[in-house]
């Protein structure tokens, strides 16, 4: 399996110079000082028609990670609204108060777009058992794609985390996306331990400025450059 580079895009301007740096996929969000909730759809309209790069949705409506019926019923209609924007796939992640995996509402929210593939974000990193939340996902119909950092504080901190979970298990590696504060450094320990999709943000712009900087081509283009190595290694 060939590496996956996908790159966080709050713009068309971001999209155009993510897809010319090598980009395979694009995230797509707003508000990244709430760390990222669903944009608006005539931004992804836009991003659209500026890249045929796959577009994968935020659907998120508050900087917390649990949600209710009212924000289901939301994100439903935004949902099908994004798809009849050329949306490709979303992301999304719910938990409980307890902090364990909400699958009563990430599965009703999947089932309205049944057949549209998906990935549970970063409120993984959020949980308190690991182990449990992985088998959790594995019964969510659609998820492919889980990103993950191994810790809130970022892939620095959970490394070594990442690495003892995709090497137990090649089914976890082959669905993990190592994503938050990622660095090149991280990536051969990864690649080694059979994760294949990186995500990447605020690293592909000038100063890592999300208000202040839109994606850099050549910075993507860093990072597309250091998997195809990786890739041509074996």
């Amino acid at each position: 399996m060939a590496s996956l580079l996908e790159v966080i895009a709050l713009h068309p301007a971001d999209a155009e110079a993510a897809q010319e740096g090598g980009a395979d996929r694009l995230e797509l969000c707003a508000s990244m000082e709430a760390d990222g909730l669903s944009p608006s759809v005539s931004t992804v309209s836009a991003i659209r028609r500026a890249t045929d790069l796959p577009l994968r949705v935020m659907l998120r409506l508050s900087d917390s990670f649990t949600t209710d019926g009212a924000e289901l019923n939301r994100m439903t209609a935004q949902a099908q609204a994004y798809l009849s924007a050329g949306a490709d796939g979303f992301v999304l992640g719910f938990l409980t108060p307890d902090n364990v995996v909400d699958v009563e509402s990430v599965a009703a929210l999947a089932s309205t777009f049944a057949g549209t593939p998906w990935t549970f974000h970063r409120a993984i990193d959020a949980v308190l058992e690991q182990a449990a939340a992985w088998r959790a996902l594995r019964s969510l119909s659609g998820l492919d794609c889980v990103l993950t950092a191994g810790s809130s504080l970022g892939v620095g901190h959970g490394l070594d985390d990442l690495l003892k979970l995709a090497k137990a298990d090649p089914a976890v590696a082959s669905v993990m996306m190592a994503g938050g504060s990622l660095k090149p450094e991280h990536v051969p320990w990864l690649y080694q331990a059979g994760v294949r999709r990186f995500h990447v943000g605020s690293s592909v712009r000038q100063d890592g400025s999300w208000t202040k900087a839109y994606v850099n081509s050549r910075f993507v283009r860093s990072w597309r450059n250091l998997l195809d190595a990786q890739d041509s290694r074996g």
